[in-house]
């Protein structure tokens, strides 16, 4: 139990000084900005890079990476149906469905895993799958929706390679597979610059808080409301299934794929909502309720898989 209410304590103070930053408006009035830029464009993928090319890729193939993958998907794919039945836009169901699926095993994965599961790297297959695949799948989609859309059909092919995140990730996954060594001198300072990540989103989450209203009300009262109960009950319980029925995972590993399951929506998915300029305030508000929600879900799993 510990683990869990560290975590979140964690995060929870970083954010309260983002909102006083932004209360107080020592951070001008682009300070939000200038933070979701730095954390998009520079150090969020320095953090993937450094990440990966570290990385044991050989969690691609296990169970556990299946029962991620099988029970993001199928959260996703709910939520994009409701969406494209609803009319949401493509951008909007995007920002919803990763809201749905896409748990935040970094800033908040890693203390769980800790303090609960008793192994950091046990969010290892969650954090590959979805900074290789489901990251650079939903910024390439978010490009094309929007003004990356424009050109001829070579040049939107190439639309992860011109993206950041897609960049730094697929790079990571590089250095891994070919086994290379990074020089110190190259490494240190990227990994250095990639320590401001996690603050840096956390710290821009915490200033968009400044000001707007209570969270699920007006037009986005809908997609919030199925993302905040596909992420925080439909996932976990989707994994459970897979996990022990189909998989016939039993015990410590049963609890890990739940409880990284049951994680709340992670923090960058708004960075990535207001660099697009979409689905801002569904971002926000999915991330803020899925995070208080998963408290008691988490300490559930914890208690009766524990």
């Amino acid at each position: 139990m510990q683990g869990v209410l560290t975590g979140f304590a964690v995060i929870a103070v970083v954010i309260a000084v983002g909102y006083v930053l932004g209360l107080r408006g020592h951070l001008g009035p682009q300070g939000r900005e200038v933070l979701t830029k730095l954390a998009f464009h520079v150090a969020s993928p320095a953090l993937l890079f450094t990440t990966l090319a570290t990385a044991d890729l050989s969690v691609v193939f296990s169970s556990r990476l299946l029962v991620t993958a099988l029970s993001t998907v199928a959260v996703a794919g709910v939520f994009v149906a409701v969406g494209v039945a609803r009319r949401w836009g493509v951008g909007r169901t995007t920002i919803g469905a990763l809201c749905s699926g896409y748990v935040n095993s970094g800033n908040l994965g890693i203390p769980i895993a800790v303090y609960v599961l008793g192994d950091a790297s046990l969010v290892a297959p969650v954090l590959l799958f979805q900074l290789v695949l489901v990251t650079p799948v939903a910024v390439t989609i978010l490009d094309l929706s929007g003004g990356g859309a424009q050109g001829p059909l070579w040049r939107r092919l190439l639309t992860p390679l011109r993206n950041p995140i897609a960049l730094g990730s697929l790079a990571g996954v590089a250095v891994a597979a070919t086994g290379l060594r990074v020089p110190d001198a190259v490494m240190d300072p990227v990994t250095l610059i990639g320590n401001m990540s996690v603050p840096a989103v956390l710290l821009a989450f915490g200033i968009s808080l400044c000001g707007s209203t209570m969270p699920m009300r007006g037009a986005d009262r809908e997609p919030v409301l199925l993302a905040v109960a596909l992420k925080a009950v439909g996932q976990p319980a989707v994994a459970w299934a897979l996990a022990s029925g189909v998989f016939g995972l039993r015990g410590a590993q049963l609890l890990d794929v739940v409880v990284t399951s049951a994680l709340p929506a992670a923090q960058n998915l708004y960075t990535y909502a207001s660099t697009y300029g979409v689905g801002e305030r569904l971002a926000r508000d999915a991330i803020l309720v899925s995070t208080v929600v998963s408290v008691p879900v988490l300490v559930g799993v914890a208690a009766v898989l524990g």
